[in-house]
């Protein structure tokens, strides 16, 4: 069955528009699909009446007089009801029109015949605000009119103000405020203050300009052009500024966005099991993340609030999840208190014991059992510990002391370690190559030396870092020789102290740190060369930015080398 009802519905949506008016040419366009496709259906069953004949077959007729019947009955009357519509339109434009072609008539009269300069106001004041309330007039003659208003306009208050006498000598003084308020114009295009003062001065500028009165006829023409062309050089660079805001606008709801997919990342990875110390290092990747959002100027009102509900939405999901899952923890926080606070009493209860084997077997059983424990919260873990390792030292401080042996052996190391100090400090370089490799066998020496008392093992520690480090200063390495070769020295330094395992730690998390950073500055960069368009200044400034890219990520490789020197204990 051919659809033809298609067609009549959409010319029956038409008419049951508000406003016919604009729509005169798609329901011409609708009227005209019709048709064709109308022909088109008429011509196929046309051969198909043929084709049919020639094999002896019949097949019904049918009927688009009908179809055309009820198409073009709902054109009729959407043609009917937007002729009515054009017609009061056109009507009520054309009174509209009178109106204003007799105020202006009124206004002249006024300028002509009264002589009373309070009552000629009186009358304008009348005139004007009726003027303001008529509605639309008929578009080509809307120019025309407010063209020849505003001119009366001109007449009456230049007939108003001044005497007639005086009338040459009051044309060349309008003449000259508006050429030099036509100045003042040129000046405030120049000026480099905010752009909402430089509006604010246009208003003014445009309403000081208003209020002069009329020139000679035979000035206004090129007073009148020189100061819209003013006016549009300063609407010229207004309307560029806020260009420009609207692209800055732009890129700051990308970077925003960018923010929002990274705390996203962050939020998928949320589940009930999570560890504190998952929630740890994500918060401070939240927070920096807020940092970031601070720091970015707003986008368009309404990008700007969508991407803030959503940022912040995001936020709260992740804190709301974990202070959850800081309430499971806060039971075993304080059951692992508990337990590290039984394990210290063990400790008390045993650390004067004198069977030193047996004894330190216990503690030592005891520290394992310490280390197989959770963590018992920021504000109890290195209270607990510093007493747990304490009652500890009670124990192999007392066991250190009770060995004479042990402490002839601390006290001759000990003042091996001061003469090798010693032989650092009066050691002439004479060759860097040697010198270098004498630093290192001076490393390998002090890291053969056993323990030293324990009073003393962070001055002595201290007193031979400073000496070599002095050494390798002398040898005023520079580039990269100087930044591996000086790396190289620090970390033979840490093996020789004894809390070398804690050094180490400190140095890898201070490199990735720095590692971090990095990573990050280069991001910004990267998302930064997204909006630079294609010129040559443009080109230029990609140009550094990708230089300054390249540079970070060799400052990465640098940094990654290190972290692989340092030995993992």
């Amino acid at each position: 069955m051919i659809e033809f009802q298609p067609f009549i519905e959409k010319i029956t949506a038409l008419t049951m528009a508000e406003d016919l008016i604009v729509l005169g040419k798609e329901a011409s366009d609708i009227r005209s699909h019709f048709e064709d496709f109308l022909l088109e259906q008429e011509r196929l069953h046309q051969v198909a009446k043929m084709e049919a004949s020639e094999r002896g077959d019949v097949i019904p007729d049918i009927d688009f007089e009908s179809t055309k019947e009820s198409f073009y009955l709902e054109y009729k009357k959407f043609q009917e009801i937007r002729k009515q519509q054009v017609a009061l339109k056109t009507t009520l434009e054309a009174e509209n029109l009178k109106l204003k072609k007799s105020l202006i008539v009124s206004l002249k009269e006024v300028i002509e015949k009264e002589e009373n300069i309070s009552v000629a106001f009186q009358a304008y004041k009348e005139i004007h605000e009726t003027w303001k309330k008529i509605g639309d007039i008929p578009r080509d003659k809307r120019d025309e009119i407010q063209r020849e208003y505003s001119r009366i306009l001109e007449i009456f208050f230049y007939t108003m103000k001044i005497y007639r006498e005086i009338k040459d000598h009051d044309y060349k003084r309008n003449t000259q405020l508006k050429q030099g308020l036509i100045q003042r114009l040129q000046q405030l295009r120049n000026s480099k203050g905010p752009i909402r003062e430089m509006e604010s001065n246009l208003r003014v500028l445009q309403d000081e300009w208003e209020e002069i009165g009329p020139v000679s006829n035979d000035e206004w023409a090129v007073v009148k052009n020189s100061y819209w062309e003013a006016v549009r050089s300063v609407y010229d660079k207004i309307n560029a500024h806020y260009d420009e805001q609207r692209t800055i606008l732009a890129d700051n709801i990308l970077k925003k966005k960018l923010l929002i997919n990274n705390l996203q990342e962050i939020v998928n990875q949320l589940d009930e099991n999570a560890s504190p110390k998952f929630y740890e290092s994500n918060t401070i990747e939240v927070l920096k993340l807020q940092e970031e959002w601070k720091k970015i100027g707003p986008g368009s009102k309404k990008e700007n609030e969508a991407v803030w509900g959503e940022f912040r939405n995001l936020c709260d999901q992740f804190f709301g999840a974990k202070k959850e899952v800081s309430k499971k923890n806060e039971a075993i926080i304080q059951q692992n208190i508990e337990l590290k606070k039984g394990l210290i009493n063990e400790v008390k209860a045993i650390n004067n014991d004198t069977e030193w084997k047996l004894t330190a077997d216990k503690i030592i059983k005891i520290q394992q059992r310490w280390k197989a424990l959770g963590p018992a919260g920021h504000k109890f873990e290195n209270r607990l510990w510093s007493e747990f390792r304490a009652s500890c030292d009670v124990f192999f401080n007392a066991r250190e002391k009770s060995t004479k042996d042990q402490a002839d052996e601390l006290e001759n190391n000990l003042n091996l370690k001061l003469a090798l100090i010693e032989a650092v400090n009066a050691y002439k370089i004479t060759d860097k190559s040697t010198a270098l490799s004498d630093f290192k066998k001076f490393s390998q020496s002090f890291s053969k030396i056993g323990h030293v008392p324990l009073t003393k093992k962070e001055s002595i520690y201290s007193a031979y870092k400073k000496a070599l480090d002095a050494k390798y200063s002398d040898l005023k390495l520079e580039g990269n020789e100087r930044a591996s070769l000086l790396f190289s020295a620090k970390l033979d330094v840490m093996n020789a102290s004894p809390e070398r395992t804690k050094l180490y730690q400190k140095e890898r998390a201070e490199i990735k740190r720095q590692m971090d950073s990095l990573s990050n500055e280069a991001l910004q960069y990267e998302t930064n060369l997204g909006f630079f368009a294609k010129s040559k200044g443009a080109d230029a400034l990609k140009k550094e930015v990708e230089s300054k890219i390249e540079k970070i990520k060799q400052e990465i490789l640098q940094l990654r080398g290190k972290l692989k020197l340092i030995p993992n204990e």
